[in-house]
């Protein structure tokens, strides 16, 4: 991070203190010179400082700063509970009343029409409970309650992609965010047929071969494709995209990262990664691909080194398709020691990751310094969804290895994993950082910059180097122009042609361009309400 300015964790994560002088020493080595504040920062740093006590206030600070993208999103998982049931009811769903999973109509025995939710509040509110984490018991494991939540609203989103595209782009885009990957499956049960047609073999050469013999992926990835055509016509319709009254969604970046089942067979898992990395070079609207469901499941746990030899094998076939991998996503006690060494180091060394989603077990792996190390040299960076882990593993705070991945200069970018069944949104997650970890302003500008510098979208960055080490400076094109730069000493000027020629044909730089932008805004409206001894409204 760009203005990095105590070792908090070494006083408040007992975890690592064993490990104190290295992660000191990659701290020193790592943090990047703190560079000018303009008079803009210093007073929106000055106004957050003096809010820090007030929730409200706070609250509102955090809704309205740009906070850069969201990573690490699944789709069906990030629409609103509330709006799901609003759904069901539309298209006329059955809730069973023994464990309350949605189901097709007709409604028989045992099941009551969703619509119900609508006048009976007992109904929706066990539908709430069982749908997602709301009135949840803050003592007690939420993991098996919150992987089980898909499986019973599962047909509503299904159901309804379109429209569920475009409630999350809403959402995502009145958090002033700039840009969303989110985590989606098409074609999923042709992959899964193909796979257990095609059988296991070892031989990933000779099994990949098999899938595409007779243009058989090649179909799978047609499929896919339709799919999503389909799903972007109804977000389109839903969002009135082509209208004079288009939703805030419909100005959102939104690119998709195939997810691929890893309690699955071999064979299905190979398939469904082999899909979509095939899908990622071929349509750009998909970018990556990653590995999903519980990482302490039977046949993750078993099968996780294989599949990090499926997915090093599959980037020699398609080297234009980004990898990021749910990783560590574990804690102490729920699963064995052994289970606890490894997995996030051979994410990173064998499958070749460009990001980590949750990598919270860190600390607990074999030689976990040279992963961080190794993270930090290849910016390899780690998504932290901070609701999300404490709900499903219960580490917050100090347990979170939050603060040594950021002293070992590894790119740290907040995200929200499945923020309808976590009842949470992004402004929270930065609103907890900054609280729990002491974070200054200019270091959240930082962590909003990072999460549109290490997505996957094509083009040049705004940014030069490795900002996460060398503080965020504009490429050389673009010095001294970007929006806000006149007010440090020697002022600025307003983008030229190369700048303009850049913004124009990078798509990463474009939405860069937009959160500088947005910040220039932010900062004044903030620096002058700081001056004046006042609130924003």
């Amino acid at each position: 991070m760009a203005s990095l300015t105590s070792l908090t964790f070494l006083s408040a994560a007992p975890a690592v203190a064993a490990a104190a002088p290295t992660v000191a020493a990659a701290y020193a080595e790592g943090a990047p010179p703190p560079g000018p504040l303009t008079a803009a920062e210093a007073g929106t740093a000055a106004y957050l400082d003096s809010v820090r006590s007030d929730p409200r206030l706070l609250r509102r600070f955090f809704l309205r700063l740009p906070k850069g993208g969201d990573l690490h999103n699944h789709l069906f998982g990030a629409v609103r509970t509330e709006y799901l049931i609003e759904l069901a009811g539309e298209d006329g769903l059955c809730v069973d009343t023994a464990t309350l999973t949605a189901v097709v109509p007709p409604c028989g025995p045992g099941t009551r029409p969703a619509a119900d939710a609508r006048t009976d509040l007992g109904f929706r509110e066990a539908i709430l409970r069982a749908w997602s984490m709301y009135d949840f018991p803050p003592d007690q494991s939420g993991h098996d309650h919150f992987f089980a939540t898909f499986d019973k609203f599962g047909l509503v989103p299904a159901l309804n992609q379109g429209r569920v595209l475009a409630e999350v782009a809403d959402s995502v885009a009145a958090q002033h965010q700039f840009y969303l990957e989110t985590m989606v499956n098409p074609a999923s049960d042709g992959a899964e047929r193909l796979g257990d047609e095609v059988g296991w073999d070892p031989d990933l050469a000779a099994m990949h071969a098999r899938l595409v013999a007779g243009g058989r992926l090649d179909r799978l990835v047609a499929d896919a494709r339709q799919e999503t055509d389909g799903v972007d016509a109804g977000f389109r319709t839903a969002a009135r995209c082509d209208t004079g009254r288009p939703r805030p969604g419909c100005r959102l970046t939104v690119r998709r990262i195939y997810q691929a089942f890893r309690g699955e067979s071999p064979q299905r898992v190979f398939t469904e990664l082999a899909l979509g990395m095939r899908l990622a070079e071929r349509d750009p609207r998909f970018v990556a691909v990653n590995l999903v469901q519980p990482e302490d499941g039977e046949s993750a746990l078993e099968n996780y080194s294989l599949q990090m030899r499926m997915v090093r094998y599959l980037r020699t076939v398609y080297p234009r398709a980004h990898v990021t991998l749910h990783a560590g996503e574990l804690r102490p006690g729920l699963v064995k020691p052994e289970d606890l060494r490894f997995h996030i180091g051979e994410a990173v060394d064998v499958a070749g990751a460009e990001r980590i989603g949750h990598g919270v077990d860190l600390v607990h792996e074999d030689d976990w310094p040279r992963t961080a190390t190794t993270m930090a040299d290849r910016q390899i960076a780690v998504e932290v969804p901070f609701t999300s882990n404490a709900q499903i593993l219960g580490i917050r705070g100090a347990e979170h290895p939050f603060d040594t991945y950021r002293a070992f200069g590894v790119p740290v970018v907040l995200a929200t994993d499945d923020p309808g069944v976590s009842r949470t949104d992004i402004s929270h997650e930065y609103q907890y950082a900054a609280e729990t970890y002491g974070l200054s302003y200019p270091e959240l500008k930082d962590l909003a910059r990072a999460s549109l510098q290490y997505a996957f979208l094509p083009g040049r960055s705004l940014w030069r180097g490795n900002p996460t080490r060398e503080g965020y400076r504009p490429v050389a094109v673009c010095a001294g122009q970007l929006p806000g730069a006149g007010q440090l000493p020697g002022g600025g000027r307003p983008p030229g042609a190369e700048c303009r020629r850049l913004i124009a044909t990078s798509p990463k730089a474009a939405v860069q361009w937009r959160q500088e932008a947005a910040f220039a805004a932010f900062e004044s409206a903030f620096e002058s309400a700081f001056a004046q001894g006042r609130h924003p409204h």
